[in-house]
């Protein structure tokens, strides 16, 4: 099949001896917003690593606009991953540089460049996720969880990429803040018409942020479908996850 911006084919991925990875397939359209989600320790994590070249998968194919990933040598590595934007889930953020360095961080790679154009690059992301910039010069510590979380989303969007990884994006945050950054994630994705790849146990976060979403379980994608059917899936495995039941097929 063309024109996937991303395709994982059989991807199987074991850490002493245990499958991890156990045949993943999915295709994820340009433009589209995705969100993979599942328990704990199902493989989620894993398969973002793989598609960013951070692991090497056993077996199966990983492509990017056709390229495969899982063939690639570290210097194609490094060039597939400019297309790259990547929200980590505790935020990451850097305390030893300013609000404006850790915006650009992925545009400088941390080198002290044109600072006056850094920072007019930083203070525009920032407008983005509805910050000022009253705070460019300020460290993260000194910032709101909430606040610290739109900083990393500026850091993500700057450098203009064309797919962007959400790892848990709400983690940590209330349920008001958590739906202010997910309205900030459907309206970034929308407005920047970049491809998105949500990794996510927050059925609220899944179903406002994806068009559709795809559950893995046991190293398989064993459902996927529109966001609008993750409560009538039709399937027991998802319906126990995201109506968080005790009682089911999954032990």
């Amino acid at each position: 099949m063309a024109g996937e911006k991303i395709l994982l084919e059989d991807v199987r991925k074991s850490f002493a001896g245990r499958a991890v990875l156990d045949g993943v397939n999915l295709a994820i359209e340009p433009g589209e917003s995705l969100a993979i989600i599942g328990q704990s320790g199902s493989g989620k994590s894993v398969t973002l690593k793989c598609i960013l070249g951070l692991i090497r998968p056993d077996a199966g194919r990983i492509l990017v606009d056709g390229e495969d990933v899982t063939a690639m040598r570290p210097a194609q590595l490094e060039k597939l991953r400019t297309k790259f934007g990547m929200l980590f889930q505790g935020s990451a953020l850097f305390d030893s540089l300013p609000v404006w360095r850790n915006v650009t961080f992925g545009i400088t790679q941390g080198r002290m460049r044109e600072p006056a154009r850094m920072r007019m690059i930083a203070e525009e992301n920032l407008e983005r996720v509805g910050l000022d910039g009253r705070i460019l010069n300020l460290r993260p510590s000194e910032l709101s969880g909430g606040m610290q979380k739109r900083v990393a989303l500026a850091r993500a969007i700057a450098p203009r990429p064309e797919i962007i990884f959400f790892d848990e994006p709400t983690t940590g945050l209330d349920p008001i803040r958590a739906d202010v950054i997910n309205d900030l994630i459907v309206s970034l994705v929308d407005d920047l018409g970049v491809t998105a790849l949500t990794i996510t146990h927050d059925m609220a976060s899944a179903r406002k942020i994806a068009h559709r979403v795809a559950m893995l379980y046991q190293g398989r994608i064993i459902w996927r479908g529109p966001r609008d059917r993750l409560y009538d899936s039709g399937n027991p495995y998802v319906d126990q996850f995201v109506l968080g039941r005790a009682e089911g097929p999954i032990k």
